[in-house]
């Protein structure tokens, strides 16, 4: 709407000026003295008798012109223009200050999970956390023939007592922590096997959290031949270092021990003529 009656307002001018130019009548008449910006309609209308109408049939109305009201009009509204550009800006920067505040605020929080989700999730994965390992625990023993056929995420170990593995990074645990491997498949013995329909629910692992630790790094090259495209990138695997400490759910035979060696008199050594 403020663009339409700006163009009106240009047109007039121009026909205006083309009338004083063309009318030799329009011509011989003195030119008031310039009036100020602000003055009453009745004013203008006294000092400026004659009314110009728009060439455009479809608009009816008449105006008083006045060229310096004009040329004022145009310049309050460039600036007012002005201001709104700045406003807008204003708020765009506003506003997008308030985004990036949010963005980085949501990147750095970190999930908080409750007890109940943490033992689902724990599960899901193939380990229960029992607590920290306390200096009173004895929880490392003298090897044992039994082994188990454990599964951690979507890996299978084959353990034993005293072994280690790494499996991919635990979530919840830390260091020193234990842990009930509660995802065995198959336990074996010197005597007996025994095979679980896929799990034995009888069947545990305990195992105790020795480090959190990277992997070798791995090369990722990518190349397009005739298409100048080359990408390297490089990634290190988080690893947990598990200590299987027990394996229970099946009879672990006794293991026979060593008699003890005689002692004896130490064979003397015979020198030999060369």
């Amino acid at each position: 709407m403020f663009m339409a009656n700006r163009r009106r307002l240009q047109v007039l001018t121009r026909h205006a000026s083309a009338l004083f130019s063309t009318n030799t009548t329009f011509q011989s008449l003195q030119t008031p003295p310039p009036l100020p910006i602000y003055q009453p309609l009745k004013t203008l209308t006294s000092k400026f008798p004659l009314i110009f109408t728009n060439p455009d049939p479809n608009w009816s109305q008449t105006r008083h012109v006045s060229s310096s009201r004009i040329g004022d009009v145009n310049e309050d509204n460039e600036h007012s223009e002005e201001e709104d550009d700045d406003d807008d800006d204003d708020d765009y920067d506003e506003a997008v200050g308030d985004s990036e505040d949010e963005s980085v605020s949501g990147c750095g929080s970190k999930r908080e999970y409750t007890a109940e989700e943490k033992e689902a999730e724990a599960a899901a994965i193939g380990y229960q956390v029992i607590g920290p390992l306390q200096k009173s625990d004895r929880v490392f023993k003298p090897y044992e023939p039994v082994f188990a056929v454990v599964q951690i995420g979507s890996h299978q170990f084959k353990v034993s007592n005293g072994d280690c593995i790494f499996t991919e990074r635990l979530k919840f645990c830390e260091v020193n922590d234990r842990l009930i491997l509660n995802k065995v498949l198959l336990l074996g013995s010197s005597s007996q096997t025994i095979i679980g329909r896929p799990l034995l629910p009888d069947a545990a692992v305990h195992a105790v959290v020795e480090e959190h630790a990277l992997d070798a790094k791995v090369i990722i090259f990518k190349k397009k031949r005739r298409k100048n495209y080359r990408r390297t990138k490089g990634h290190r695997q988080e690893l947990t270092k598990l200590r299987i400490v027990d394996v229970q759910g099946i009879e672990k035979p006794e293991v026979p021990e060593k008699p003890p060696k005689a002692p004896g008199k130490k064979p003397e050594k015979v020198a030999v003529a060369a």
